[in-house]
């Protein structure tokens, strides 16, 4: 038990489903930034908020930039996991604003064409924040 001369000590160890989550997500990621790029452009760009000050083009090339960086980070860097998971983990609540400006506007796209499908995605946001930190090793396993 720990105590204030003794605090608890971590392991800096990657649980399995951690990395599993991590390659998961890294290979996700990787694919869903080409796909930015690439065959589903338009559809990305049907999702940028009129609002946004900025080209919706110019958005999902960033964005799909991003997503690669992010991707092939968590691949090839498990060493550095907690950095990337926590940065994939604030680009996930970034995004969020553009998640609830597609169920408000009632914006379709990637087959989420009702309020409900659309709603549902927005509880799926804290999920993807939660499985990046996990990624991460956050919070640290205990030994």
């Amino acid at each position: 038990m720990a105590d204030q001369n003794h605090p608890a000590r971590t392991d800096s160890r990657p649980r399995r489903s951690q990395t599993l989550t991590r390659l998961a997500l890294g290979g996700a990621m990787t694919f869903a930034g080409v796909s930015h790029l690439t065959t589903a452009r338009k559809e990305f760009q049907a999702q940028v908020p009129d609002w946004f000050p900025a080209s919706k083009d110019l958005v999902v090339l960033g964005s799909g930039v991003a997503e690669i960086g992010l991707g092939a980070a968590l691949l090839a860097l498990p060493k550095h996991r907690k950095v990337t998971g926590t940065a994939l983990a604030a680009f996930y609540a970034l995004i969020f604003p553009g998640n609830i400006a597609q169920y408000a506007e009632r914006t379709d796209a990637f087959g989420l064409d009702s309020d409900a499908k659309r709603l549902g995605r927005l509880f799926g946001q804290p999920a993807l924040i939660a499985a990046a930190l996990w990624a991460g090793g956050i919070p640290a396993r205990r030994s």
